[in-house]
């Protein structure tokens, strides 16, 4: 009795599964990203020049922390600033030692905020987290990760959006990737998370 009541609920789920995939409202195909303006996030990489202090000019990893730390400038915390308000800090923290700094910051890796990044999951070839770049669109993240695999349920795709207060939309990606219909396409934001079901099908 305890197996068969079991199987019951498990097909109860199921079943509320497959009835939620269309309960979300189709995604907007454009978004309004104003002037996007990149911040750096741990994992990227800082190339730091002090005009005419060439020994005090190198590149540097942002730390898992956040931080960064250069010749006379510890733990200066880095992500989540542009790269000018990063320079005009390191310019701040270099003028008690020496006398009117001017510091150039330029990124060269780029990975960006955890909060930016756009993540993928269920049923991609290649599930995983991508830096958000400005007009970054659906399909060139489905280019990223190599497309949905044979199992997926991609017209039923959900987008949470974060930056919308986790607001949920559906995304046609087989439409997209498999026919071909631009008109699936959509925009994405910073922090965008891609869940692809597998089919029951």
């Amino acid at each position: 009795m305890k197996r068969v009541f079991t199987m019951g609920v498990l097909a109860c789920v199921a079943a509320g599964l497959v009835g939620c995939a269309t309960t979300y409202p189709p995604a907007p195909a454009t978004v309004a990203n104003g002037d996007y303006n990149y911040l750096i996030g741990p994992g990227d990489s800082v190339n730091i020049v002090v005009w005419r202090n060439p020994e005090l000019s190198m590149s540097v990893p942002v730390r898992p922390d956040g931080k960064i730390t250069t010749p006379l400038v510890e733990d200066l915390p880095a992500a989540g600033r542009d790269s000018t308000a990063l320079a005009r800090e390191i310019e701040k923290a270099l003028a008690k030692y020496i006398r009117d700094p001017v510091v150039t910051v330029i990124v060269t890796g780029f990975v960006g905020p955890f909060s930016e990044q756009i993540r993928v999951l269920g049923e991609a070839a290649r599930p995983q987290t991508l830096p958000y770049r400005q007009q970054m669109s659906l399909l060139d993240v489905m280019i990223a990760v190599g497309g949905i695999t044979d199992f997926a349920d991609g017209n039923h795709a959900t987008l949470l959006r974060t930056a919308e207060g986790n607001k949920q939309y559906t995304v046609r990606i087989k439409d997209l990737v498999r026919r071909g219909d631009v008109s699936a396409n959509v925009e994405m934001k910073p922090g965008d998370v891609l869940i692809i079901p597998q089919s029951w099908f």
